[in-house]
């Protein structure tokens, strides 16, 4: 951009009338498309990780040994992975509005269909399923708020749509595991009730979603013409370095390629704590209705932590730091939980390790669109999703065929803990990669720092 050009941003940025516009689009924008998006993140999160709470009845009915239910809940990940990039190319083809609706109404569907699994080929197949029509689901959403959000507000608003994970697991472990005592009901165990009550509000979401998104601002009525002309404008005048369009050249880009491993090192953290919690308190010797309620506690302080963690990352900037910090705090959790092996210690050490994980989680996807556009954004984004959600076959198979090997569920948290190492280490390398290039520059000429 030239000095001529960067000047009139400037000063269009600064005219008062247009940036409250601009402000009033974006605040109208958060109300409208953050709760059912943050709404469908909070069932898709549901109907991945609730299968932890159907264990508890289910593996002894359908005779699952704690390998083959790891396998059958890390397999929805393969396929999940094959079809994140197309996913997500499609979505850019087709527009958000109705390939997030066709997302949603077919995942719900295959969610409410695992009830009827009746042993493990049914059940890896059923996974599976979900895993095909949930594809793009979350790199779509992330690369759809990049359309509609600037820069400067993106973390934040990364961070409440992001808060539906922490939120569905505290909300969802007593729901889950009151719904697991409607056994016998209609002839029905309760493990079936809970995939079918779980799984069907997605599809209603999706139908929602039909009617109330935009694909992009100029598309939107819901915007006077003034808010649609400055939020366009907002968001065409910001200046990306060195930036990647074309979905080959960013999957040969250095940076996509050491994203991709921190977020497959995270997700192993993530999903192999939160898909085993429940499995975990039970071998305290929890009741059901118990464990519920005692899983929610991580997710209580990860929410709250998850939060302040973004607003410390928009406010300083420092994208990678944060996300090492949080990294950090994952490796002692799981260090924790294994030194110590009473309830409370141990409880308190997973609680940081899903603080640092999820939070890490959140600031890493701000990262990304610093230096992809377009195109290469959505498949950029898919990918490196993609390669995190093999992280989710990894973590939760690592930790049942480990706990089958060794009979203790230690084993697996240390070797989740090594593999947060790695990302660190990654977070350093990426460091090395980005340092001293401002990837987004908002009109107001403050430099968003990305290291």
């Amino acid at each position: 951009m030239s000095s001529h050009a960067l000047v009139g941003a400037a000063a269009a940025g600064a005219d008062p009338t247009i940036k409250a516009a601009e402000d009033a689009a974006i605040r109208k924008a958060m109300w409208r498309l953050v709760p059912i998006l943050m709404l469908g993140y909070f069932f898709n999160y549901i109907d991945r990780t609730s299968v932890g709470f159907a264990a508890l009845q289910m593996n002894r009915e359908l005779g699952l040994t704690a390998t083959q239910f790891g396998w059958g809940a890390g397999i929805m990940f393969a396929s999940y992975c094959l079809l994140e990039v197309p996913s997500n190319l499609a979505m850019y083809r087709f527009g958000a509005r109705r390939w997030l609706a066709r997302i949603m109404i077919t995942w719900g569907l295959a969610a409410a269909a695992t009830a009827f699994a009746v042993g493990p080929l049914s059940f890896y197949g059923l996974r599976f399923l979900l895993g095909v029509f949930e594809a793009g689901f979350f790199p779509g959403v992330i690369w759809y708020l990049s359309v509609w959000f600037p820069a400067r507000s993106r973390t934040r608003v990364l961070a409440w749509f992001m808060a539906a994970t922490p939120l569905s697991s505290l909300i969802g472990g007593p729901v889950s595991s009151a719904l697991l005592g409607m056994h016998g009901v209609l002839g029905m165990s309760g493990w079936q009730w809970m995939f079918i009550v779980e799984g069907l509000p997605a599809c209603i979401l999706g139908v929602l979603c039909l009617v109330i998104l935009s694909d992009a601002p100029k598309d939107a009525a819901w915007l006077c013409v003034e808010e649609r002309a400055a939020l366009t404008d907002a968001l065409e005048r910001e200046r990306r370095e060195r930036p990647q369009h074309r979905l080959g050249a960013a999957l040969r880009d250095r940076r996509v390629l050491v994203l991709a491993g921190i977020t497959f090192a995270f997700t192993i953290g993530s999903y192999g704590v939160g898909i085993w919690l429940p499995l975990i308190l039970k071998g305290h010797g929890l009741p059901t209705l118990t464990i519920g309620f005692v899983s929610a506690i991580p997710y209580f302080f990860a929410t709250i932590a998850m939060l302040l963690w973004a607003r410390v990352a928009d406010k300083t900037g420092r994208k990678i730091l944060n996300m090492a910090f949080a990294l950090t705090c994952g490796v002692i959790g799981l260090v924790i939980s294994v030194v110590f092996s009473a309830l409370v210690p141990a409880l308190f050490g997973l609680t940081l390790a899903l603080i640092g994980t999820i939070s890490a989680r959140t600031v890493f996807y701000t990262i990304p669109q610093s230096f992809l556009t377009g195109a290469a954004a959505a498949g950029g984004l898919a990918f490196i999703n993609s390669v995190g959600a093999a992280g989710g076959f990894v973590g939760p198979f690592m930790v049942g065929w480990l706990k089958d090997a060794t009979g203790s569920y230690d084993a697996g948290m240390l070797g989740m803990a090594f593999i947060l190492v790695l990302a660190i280490g990654l977070s350093g390398l990426l460091f090395l990669f980005m340092r001293g290039t401002p990837r987004v520059t908002p009109v107001s000429l403050t430099v968003q720092k990305t290291v």
